[in-house]
């Protein structure tokens, strides 16, 4: 079949990393085409090449025939690629309908038309399936939902060349569903697609052939799926065979760490109640909007409680701020790394040191020393990919950024209680092991993990005990035992809410 796009020898560095070396591969019209590979093996930065956002050292790209080396984002659109980025590009304070339209607002007599810009953006979701209010803010819509935006917007631009980086990261069954029937579409339209994920399954379901990528370099390029495995394409993408990716292991579990009462807020539709042990790693599933990450915000502080008590060793414990959080030994890895996790535009060393430097930098002088030597050891300890302490986070993966926001807490003196919301969201399988790996250590040095997951098997793979959260409420409890995806499954649908009672 004839090229339609084609990357030619393409190259990119950045200070002290190789991002990609000498990349070439084909797509005809009318494919979808997998992109795998580890974090850091420059998937990203050939999707951030084909946008504009970056220009290459080297090389070049054909669309159709015709050279181009974008310089920037408006370039590549003209050219008629569209890319959805992992990091989603909204603007939070305007309206679906605004951010889909943005510099195309429809006019009479020079003023915006909005009746009109609503009428048609509201039929183009409806044609493509997705349920958004297009006069809703983008703030105000969940993480699934922006993402949705962002593919609608891709779709609405008509291009012959569609990047999707991670789309299904933040959403649910339904959404992802929307979406694999909107890429076929496209698939039959004669468009290019590029399909970033490291949910295998996807790939299998949708892709017509992969292209695999290990440290800024091409590995494997298979025009077809057929006959390929799940064991092959790991070993492509990470170099070496990962045999069990959740590694759990059993541990003798200590007394009551964290009891929770009767914790309840905004979002929660019944009062929250549960315990969880010292060495103990508590798994929380539910569908998007089930309520899992509004729950961890309130014992975090971040939120509001209405009502409810928490106990840390047995103690009562006022938390009604992340300061006081932290300082009780209860901290959090948020589902949003990057608006709430990660400082954009600081140093991984900055990022490592912002809470525990209170403890070496009396009356407010910061201990550069201290603070290198401790941005050095966690960097080693926790295998964080960085040619320096001093390197921008957001330059890093994001298995890298979730390293480091585990270093942070690690770092912290007497952690308690860890929470950590979506674990490795958008995490390569071989970064996977390794988070899974430190979430194993920390249990058996006796802190007491709750991990929130909207993936079924990395919740069974590595927790003791699972609460299964519904309409904003505890569902039902599962020892480990007795973990059957069709039993969770059918405590997290919502049509069978009404008939459970509460866990108190």
């Amino acid at each position: 079949m004839t090229a339609f796009l084609e990357f030619t020898n393409i190259s990119k560095s950045f200070p002290g990393v190789r991002a990609l070396q000498d990349l070439s591969f084909t797509v005809p019209a009318g494919r979808v085409i997998g992109l795998l590979g580890e974090n850091g093996a420059g998937k990203s930065t050939l999707i951030k090449i084909l946008g504009g956002d970056y220009v290459p050292d080297t090389g070049e790209i054909r669309i159709a025939g015709k050279v181009h080396r974008f310089a920037s984002t408006r370039a590549s659109i003209t050219a008629g690629v569209s890319v959805v980025h992992q990091e989603l590009q909204l603007v939070p304070e305007l309206t679906v309908a605004e951010n889909l339209m943005l510099g195309r607002f429809p006019k009479r007599f020079g003023v915006v038309n909005y009746r009109e810009l609503f009428a048609k953006v509201g039929a183009v979701l409806q044609d493509i399936g997705i349920d958004v209010d297009p006069r809703a803010k983008i703030v105000d819509l969940s993480i699934g939902a922006r993402q949705m935006v962002e593919i609608a917007k891709a779709a609405m631009f008509d291009a012959s060349v569609i990047a999707l980086d991670e789309p299904t990261s933040s959403l649910s069954a339904h959404e992802s569903e929307i979406l694999f029937r909107l890429v076929d579409r496209l698939r039959k339209a004669g468009k290019v697609i590029l399909y970033v994920s490291h949910r295998l399954d996807e790939l299998f379901r949708l892709c017509d052939g992969c292209v695999v990528l290990r440290d800024g370099k091409l590995v494997a390029w298979h025009d077809s799926m057929e006959g390929l495995t799940r064991e092959t394409l790991v070993r492509e993408m990470v170099g070496r065979e990962i045999q069990n990716i959740w590694g759990w292991r059993p541990r003798t579990l200590g007394p009551v760490r964290l009891s929770v009462s009767g914790v309840s807020g905004p979002r929660l539709s019944a009062p929250a109640s549960f315990e969880v042990r010292a060495g103990e790693i508590l798994g929380f599933f539910g569908l998007v909007g089930a309520g899992r990450s509004e729950l961890a915000r309130l014992l975090y502080g971040a939120d509001k409680r209405q009502a409810g008590e928490l106990r840390l060793d047995g103690q009562g414990v006022r938390i009604n701020h992340p300061r006081q959080a932290v300082r009780a030994g209860l901290v959090l890895c948020p589902e949003d790394r990057k608006t709430d996790g990660i400082l954009q535009g600081r140093s991984v060393e900055e990022n490592i040191n912002i809470s525990c430097r209170r403890h070496f930098s009396p009356f407010g002088v910061l201990n550069m020393g201290r603070e290198a030597e401790t941005a050095n050891d966690f960097i080693k300890r926790m295998g964080v990919r960085t040619p320096s302490r001093h390197q921008d986070i957001v330059n890093l993966s994001g298995g890298n950024q979730q390293k480091v926001i585990l270093s942070r807490w690690l770092a912290e003196c007497g952690i308690k209680v860890l929470i950590i919301d979506e674990p490795t969201r958008g995490i390569d399988v071989g970064a996977k092991s390794e988070i899974y790996e430190v979430l194993y250590g920390l249990a058996e040095q006796g802190i007491a993990l709750i991990v929130i997951s909207s993936e079924l098997p990395e919740v069974m793979g590595i927790s003791d005990r699972i609460l299964v959260m519904c309409g904003g409420r505890i569902a039902a409890e599962f020892q480990r035992p007795d973990f059957a995806e069709e039993k969770l499954l059918a405590a997290a649908l919502p049509d069978r809410t009404a008939a459970r009672e509460d866990l108190q």
